[in-house]
């Protein structure tokens, strides 16, 4: 695979409007290992290879452990996933494949009852970051480091 091209230095002051959205969602208070499941999640739907390095790498740091990490693609059959994230990650498999789902009511109520409505937005918010980042990632053919995984900040 070749990268198509380098979208930070094609469109710098666009990639930064990106940024300053994920610099927000970063600010929203959110439990780290809930951000990093659902980037996970959204980068394993999406198939973004580059996503899924930096964020499992990110996770580990964060103390997510392997098992979750392994199980994360069937979190529905774990019980390793409490309430709360199990909500996020509904949503965000609903807001992934939003074509495909309509956003169920059933997702929702399961948002509902374990995010204000605050965070309801704020979790949305993240969702379509990770969601964008994934589509420059995997459309412009970003390609991962080679070696161990990196953490980021």
């Amino acid at each position: 695979m070749q990268p198509r091209l380098n979208y930070f230095k094609a469109a710098p002051a666009a990639v930064q409007a990106m940024r300053d959205l994920e610099a927000k969602v970063q600010g929203f208070g959110f439990e780290p290992l809930l951000v990093e499941l659902v980037k996970i999640r959204a980068s394993q739907i999406n198939g973004c290879a580059y996503c899924l390095n930096m964020h499992t790498a990110d996770a580990r740091r964060r103390g997510e452990t392997e098992q979750r990490l392994y199980l994360l693609s069937a979190w529905r059959e774990s019980p390793l996933f409490d309430a709360r994230e199990r909500a996020a990650l509904a949503w965000t498999e609903a807001l992934t494949l939003l074509a495909r789902t309509g956003a169920p009511d059933a997702d929702y109520e399961l948002l509902k009852a374990n995010f204000s409505e605050a965070e309801q937005v704020e979790l949305t918010l993240l969702i379509i970051a990770i969601n964008g980042w994934n589509r420059l990632a995997v459309g412009f053919r970003s390609i991962h480091p080679v070696g161990p995984a990196r953490a980021t900040g």
